[in-house]
């Protein structure tokens, strides 16, 4: 019969240090794992992840191997010890390519570009996908509290069905308005800027005043008759939270 869990152990917070030089792969990869229950470091070079790596250990390096100085990290004693961390090989717009696991124990686990999705997976999508496998690859083990559904308050956006529903209520999205929630829920309680939601949701520069009626279409959804959760802080931009402002 097997033991039950001990109520006295912590579980550890997994380490996850991300190697990209892209901001619009590095910024909602590196909030949903922390959303995820991971704590996270980001470096744009490689050069920069070297001494890091001596520093400190990590349980997980997330590699952008399109990084012009990738060579730094060749010969780095860290990733070439027994226990080196797990390497995640990415594109810099978030493809997976290919993971080493950590400890030296079993073979790198392959796949191009959106292998085995049937296509080109969208930029969410991607981050997805990097995720699930950050998952399989640090203990085997989902970090706590995390079911792949994003929550503020009585808020749910369901990442699996891209459905969205407060309390008992249905909210009905389009793909931009679902870009733009999660956006929102992934940094609640943070003032997000016009760019930085343009970054998010659009591949290109939205127009003129794009970012102001897709807002203003996710608020009276989110929103309802209900205590506000989108709101517009002038002059800086939006946020998803509370009634006191962040």
């Amino acid at each position: 019969m097997p033991k039950p869990p001990s109520t006295d152990a912590v579980p550890a917070i997994p380490d996850v240090l991300l190697v990209v030089g892209e901001p619009r792969t590095s910024e909602p990869l590196s909030a949903l794992l922390e959303l995820a229950g991971y704590r996270t470091v980001v470096v744009d070079r490689a050069t920069h992840a070297g001494p890091l790596l001596t520093e400190r250990r990590f349980d997980l390096v997330i590699l952008d191997v399109t990084l012009p100085d990738t060579a730094a990290l060749r010969h780095s004693h860290r990733l070439l010890a027994p226990d080196r961390p797990a390497v995640l090989l990415l594109t810099g717009t978030g493809e997976f390519l290919g993971s080493l696991p950590g400890g030296g124990t079993g073979r790198s686990r392959g796949g191009g570009p959106g292998s085995g999705t049937g296509g080109q997976p969208s930029a969410s999508g991607r981050v997805a996908e990097v995720l699930a496998r950050a998952r399989q690859l640090v203990g085997g083990q989902e970090p706590a509290g995390w079911d792949g559904a994003l929550r503020y308050g009585d808020l749910v956006l369901d990442d699996a069905t891209r459905r969205a529903r407060r309390g008992e209520r249905t909210i009905e999205l389009t793909p931009a308005e679902y870009r733009l929630l999660r956006c929102l829920l992934v940094n609640a309680d943070r003032v997000l800027s016009k760019e930085q939601i343009g970054r998010h949701v659009w591949t290109d520069p939205p127009t003129d005043g794009a970012i102001e009626r897709l807002v203003s279409r996710l608020r009276r959804k989110v929103n309802g008759e209900q205590p506000a959760l989108v709101h517009t802080r002038r002059g800086f931009g939006y946020w998803l939270g509370g009634t006191v402002q962040p």
